[in-house]
């Protein structure tokens, strides 16, 4: 399959991979989101008119104020601006598509997906009650039994999982697909925004999935991270928010790249200090991973650290005083349109300036004591992440026209600000006046209700703001005007060069910025021969772009038309969210027994719903993704591009590269998580808890391995298909040596010592935890390596990748990168 239905079909949208096709099924399941998160917003707010009310019972209320939180934050605001970025980002560097067609129409299935696990898990005996920042000890099942809460912490995993994929997926098309003469500093202002922001995602969202996973297996398999013993809640702290931070600028970014775009546009002038700028967003980026313990100043960690991440997080507040004057001397030298995008924007200005002084308190400790953990933090929170994000809907008024071809109505969309300015400020900066209640807390201090039923009053008006935009955009697409291809005085991108809406494949030619400005090059193809550039002349031009006889050998293919359409990724991400589906119910299903021998254990289970969907998720995953693997996809690179830093770096192998560094976050966190537990235990009291012998064949195992795998792409190369077959085989049966070893260990020390992680465990479950948890995740990578060499095995074997080796290459990037990390598991559990 690899042409689109058309939009009338529903079929359409289970199938499309099409960049514009995902960015509208972003920003209309974000919308969605903004409205399950909003009923629940209502719902707080009404349990606040009156300290004494009881709209809802006392669980019930930390359980709308959790999904509040984490609907708000992880399925309504990132995505919201991902809409945008997927439908404009490929069209302002000028390609064609995003790099990964596929990987794009996964990652919105995965994110579909999560966001209905989380909503079946309010129908599983209740959804998790512990706060958006899930703290321990409340996440573990002591605090939150429910098999909800464990639906919920999985459909936050499976969220990140198909961010991940997104955040791959973005960095290798932004440095691998610019248009010819658009270097790295010419590209728009919304496309930087969004580069640093899945460059930050990249590393935060890694250790978000890990923290996630450490926590799904004390839910699921009963590990005790995170359980009521000492440091566990120092651990989650530590995890967490260096996640945490960074997730501030990264829901903030994408907000301040369009209000950076609607400024200039607006005001008819360039960015003042254009290059200043995009310094203080670099450095605001690599910035935000420093401060993360400010969020932890109440912890036992000593004075010094707490003083030297107070400076950092006050030095962070530098880089973005330059952004702001600089939005500002734009305005004061430029002819304002005040139109309902340029409006939003402005409004988005003035909020986020006070949510970032209001921070800057937060930032001092000693001030930080009197704060943590009242409604200052809230009304602060909401002035940043929600007033900044404001921009996000004045680029929903700014791009719509571009979307649809029709022109909205711009009464309505002042009408729209104007409610929503002061709703938002009703609601939160009455927070501020009433600053000492505690916040999660739904009984206060009676002399603050005044302040609450303002707030009450704000949020729904802040609520009613966004059914006019919903009309407006509504009753503009059924009979609003045509807008034309571009309906703006200044705008200057590149989506604005294309009708309104942009054609399936962007460009009626091939868009280039060689000659300093925008032009749309005819290629001139010769029969059998590659593609030329030609000039506007039609003559053969010779300047700059790829070697295209390098590219005709590098990508045999070059002449079979893009694909637009495949059903694997809605299958997959389906057969997956089965999978997580039974997971969360699985400790609650099945009871495991041990005795003192591997015959005397029983398996018993209650609930077969559970099991069975784990294995019919499983099998789900292994066929669509041989589907996925089978199908006969094409994404073609992009001919003429600006590569840099990555020139010469085929774009596959780019995006491994982005997904092993991520990778190398999430094992570096498991890691560092056996190295803080084993330290706060008493590093010295623990000794080795297996035997060394296993772990040192196994590392012999695996290095022997990837040798193999290097001596198969030789062959490859030789277009040898015996050496291919024998050396990917030896590497196989490898990998299953390795398996076999470790399911003989783990056998040995369950059943045979009785090391277990349960309440009868021998020994102390804690170090038990982070060995069969930190070794078990490794295992899962060997196996999923092992299913993907199995593949390449039998594709060789039926003549294929012989011609074209890289696969074969990819595949040893993966598991040369698994060998690696055995290589640092082996002494931390094995010698040490």
């Amino acid at each position: 399959m690899s042409e689109l239905p058309p939009t009338t079909s529903v079929k359409r949208w289970l199938v499309t991979t099409n960049h514009k096709d995902i960015g509208i099924l972003y920003t209309i399941t974000a919308l969605f989101f903004l409205l399950f998160g909003g009923v629940m917003a209502l719902l707080i707010r009404l349990q606040l008119w009156d300290p004494t009310s009881q709209i809802l019972s006392g669980l019930a209320y930390n359980e709308a104020v959790t999904a509040h939180g984490l609907i708000m934050v992880f399925w309504f605001l990132s995505p919201f601006a991902f809409g945008f970025a997927n439908y404009f980002v490929p069209l302002q560097i000028g390609a064609d598509d995003l790099a990964f067609p596929r990987l794009n129409a996964v990652s919105y299935w995965l994110y579909l997906f999560s966001g209905v696990l989380l909503a079946i898990s309010f129908f599983q005996g209740g959804t998790l009650s512990a706060g958006w920042t899930i703290y321990a000890p409340l996440n573990v099942p002591m605090y939150t039994p429910s098999i909800g809460s464990t639906g919920a912490v999985l459909a936050l995993a499976m969220f990140v999982t198909g961010t991940t994929a997104s955040t791959v997926n973005f960095l290798t098309s932004i440095h691998h697909s610019r248009a010819e003469g658009m270097g790295i500093m010419d590209m728009p202002m919304f496309t930087w925004s969004m580069l640093t922001t899945v460059w930050m995602m990249l590393f935060a969202f890694a250790a978000l999935l890990a923290v996630g996973l450490i926590l799904s297996a004390d839910r699921v398999l009963g590990s005790v991270y995170f359980s009521a013993t000492e440091g566990g809640s120092l651990l989650w702290g530590h995890l967490f928010w260096f996640f945490g931070h960074p997730e501030v600028y990264i829901v903030f970014f994408p907000a301040l790249g369009v209000m950076l775009e609607l400024f200039q546009t607006f005001s008819g002038r360039r960015l003042v200090g254009r290059k200043w700028v995009i310094i203080a967003i670099c450095l605001i980026a690599v910035q935000s991973f420093l401060v993360w313990m400010h969020h932890m100043f109440l912890t036992t960690i000593n004075l010094e650290i707490k003083t030297l991440m107070m400076a950092t997080t006050i030095g962070i507040s530098l880089p973005f005083d330059l952004v702001v004057f600089a939005l500002i001397y734009t305005l004061i030298k430029g002819r304002i349109q005040f139109t309902t995008p340029f409006l939003f924007a402005f409004g988005a200005l003035l909020l986020f300036i006070l949510g970032g002084i209001t921070g800057v308190f937060l930032g001092a400790i000693v001030l930080d004591y009197e704060f943590r953990g009242t409604y200052w933090v809230v009304a602060h929170f909401h002035y940043v992440m929600f007033g900044g994000a404001t921009a996000l809907f004045g680029g929903a008024y700014y791009w719509f026209p571009k979307i649809t071809g029709k022109m909205y109505d711009e009464f309505l969309g002042k009408l729209h600000f104007v409610v929503f300015f002061l709703g938002f400020n009703a609601v939160y900066f009455s927070m501020f006046l009433g600053w000492e209640t505690p916040r999660r807390v739904f009984e206060y201090n009676p002399e603050f209700q005044i302040y609450h039923q303002f707030g009450t009053i704000g949020a729904f008006v802040l609520g009613l703001s966004f059914f006019i935009m919903f009309y407006n955009f509504a009753k503009s697409y059924v009979s609003g005007g045509p807008a034309g291809d571009n309906p703006w005085d200044y705008s200057r991108t590149a989506e604005w060069a294309v009708s309104s809406p942009p054609p399936l494949e962007n460009w009626p030619n091939r868009p280039s910025y060689a000659s300093g400005k925008l032009e749309f090059v005819k290629d001139y193809v010769p029969d059998g021969g590659p593609a030329m550039k030609t000039d506007d002349n039609g003559d053969v031009a010779t300047d700059g772009g790829d070697s295209h006889s390098a590219h005709i050998s590098e990508y045999p293919y070059w002449d079979k038309h893009p694909s637009h359409a495949s059903i694997w990724p809605f299958a997959l991400s389906l057969a997956l969210l089965v999978t997580l589906f039974g997971f969360s119910g699985f400790a609650d299903a099945v009871t495991v027994v041990l005795g003192e021998s591997a015959m005397q254990s029983e398996v018993n289970i209650s609930n077969p719903i559970y099991p069975t969907a784990i294995v019919v998720g499983l099998v789900g995953l292994l066929y669509t993704g041989v589907k996925w693997g089978l199908e006969d996809f094409y994404a073609p690179p992009t001919e003429f591009a600006e590569r840099w830093p990555f020139n010469g770096v085929e774009k596959v192998k780019l995006g491994m590269w982005f997904f092993l560094a991520s990778d190398v976050i999430v094992f570096g966190a498991f890691i560092s998580a056996a190295v803080f537990v084993r330290y706060n235990a008493g590093w010295m009291t623990w000794e080795p808890l297996t035997e060394s012998l296993p772990g040192l064949i196994n590392t012999f195992v695996l290095i022997t391995s990837s040798f193999t795998v290097i001596l198969a792409l030789v062959a490859a190369r030789r277009k040898s298909r015996q050496g291919v077959l024998a050396t990917l085989g030896t590497t196989i049966l490898l990998g299953f040596t390795f398996m076999a070893i470790k399911l003989w260990e783990w056998n040995h020390e369950i059943f045979d010592r009785g090391v277990t992680i349960g309440a009868n465990a021998h020994g102390d479950p804690i170090q038990a935890s982070i060995y069969y948890v930190t070794t078990g995740l490794h295992g899962i990578h060997v196996l999923l390596g092992l299913v993907i060499a199995i593949f390449l095995f039998v594709r060789v074997y039926q003549g294929h990748y012989l011609d074209d080796e890289r696969p074969i290459e990819y595949f040893g990037l993966y598991w040369h990168f698994v060998d690696i990390v055995w290589v640092f598991i082996f002494p931390l559990f094995y010698l040490f």
